[in-house]
């Protein structure tokens, strides 16, 4: 079908599936930083639970080093803002790049539907499988 649509149309579509691609890499990013979000809040919990003076270690690359608690919780609630900044800025990305996506799905439904004539967007029989 690609092959039949006016040059216009099939730019809007080429545009179409960049957003797509756009909204599910958003989508995958978003995920993996909820994902490190509550990994680092849950362990921010647990150091409620455990001896100010224990010994505690931090992963650094492929290592533990040791570090002490109030270093650990600094540490913690650090990444824990961080991340809550990221998700948060992913999730106005998202909602962005899914407005564009459905004004930019409208204007090639109606550049379709109004290149029949009388049937515009809603009515004409051409207008499904965009």
């Amino acid at each position: 079908m690609q092959g039949n649509l006016p040059p216009e149309a099939q730019e809007k579509l080429e545009e179409l599936q960049d957003l797509q691609e756009t909204a599910q890499q958003v989508a995958a990013q978003k995920q993996q930083a909820e994902t490190q979000l509550n990994e680092s809040e849950t362990a921010l919990e647990e150091l409620d639970d455990i001896d100010t003076d224990a010994t505690m270690y931090r992963e650094v690359g492929e290592l533990l080093v040791k570090t002490d608690y109030d270093t650990a919780r600094d540490d913690l609630e650090e990444k824990v803002d961080s991340l809550g900044v990221r998700v948060e800025t992913l999730e106005k990305q998202e909602e962005r790049v899914q407005q564009q996506f459905e004004e930019l799905q409208e204007e090639l439904q109606q550049m379709l539907g109004g290149a029949g004539g009388a049937g515009g967007p809603m009515g004409g029989p051409g207008a499904g499988g965009a």
